[in-house]
This record gives C-alpha cells, structure tokens and sequence, in this order.
C-alpha cells in the first residue's frame, strides 16, 4: 500500500503551494523542473516546507484541503509547528 504525502513548497516569490502526491522525489522533481503543475512553473524552485504521511488517498485530500483553507500565517505556524527547514 502506497504512503500518501500531502507537503507545503515554498516558491521562488516566497508564495506556498499545497499539494499531495504517492511519491514525494517524483513530485518534487517535478516541480523543480517546470514539469510541475500550473501554478509551480513559473514559480521554480522550490523548497519542501512540510511534509505530511496518510495511509489512504482519501485522507490526504481531505487535509490537503484543509490546509488549502487556512491562511498564510496558518501555514507558517504549521511549517514552524514541523520543524522543516
């Protein structure tokens, strides 16, 4: 059973980016390539601010929207809060 990851990126201009992903190299390769999605392509490189592990794909959707909803500072306290660099 694949590990699902939901992780914040830090981009470039400083804005973040949450997503998910089954293989977290594969997807930070492919943003830090222009491969990535829309919003990352112009937007590279980037870092990986935090990192989260679920067992199904159902839970980290359902938290990668809930971090989607929160509100920068939110976030910056949750990247805090996860000791990532």
């Amino acid at each position: 059973m694949p590990v699902n990851y939901v992780y914040i990126l830090e981009c470039k201009d400083g804005t973040l980016y949450t997503g998910w992903t089954t293989d977290i190299e594969r997807r930070l390769d492919e943003h830090n390539s222009g491969q990535g999605c829309k919003y990352t392509r112009s937007r590279y490189p980037v870092k990986l601010r935090h990192l989260e592990e679920f067992a199904t794909k159902e839970e980290a959707l359902s938290r990668e929207i809930a971090i989607k909803k929160l509100s920068r500072s939110q976030k910056l306290e949750l990247i805090k809060d996860s000791g990532q660099k």
